[in-house]
């Protein structure tokens, strides 16, 4: 299972630390503002490829299933 709250948590930490608004997070991704205000709360999505945009952004993935230790 996905944990959309830390990953929200994760995103809107890196997008801080690169210092852009949620504006400016949603034009360079490709995505809509609503869609990462929604992320960045931790709203649970079915749209793992938009949770991938953005997370791409800052080189990393999310996948399906468990992870391994």
């Amino acid at each position: 299972m996905i944990n959309m709250s830390r990953i929200g948590n994760y995103i809107k930490e890196e997008r801080k630390k690169a210092g852009l608004t949620q504006e400016e997070f949603a034009m360079r991704s490709g995505l809509g503002l609503r869609f990462i205000r929604e992320l960045e709360q931790g709203k649970e999505t079915v749209r793992l490829d938009k949770v991938n945009q953005a997370l791409a952004m800052f080189g990393k993935e999310a996948v399906p299933g468990e992870r391994e230790e």
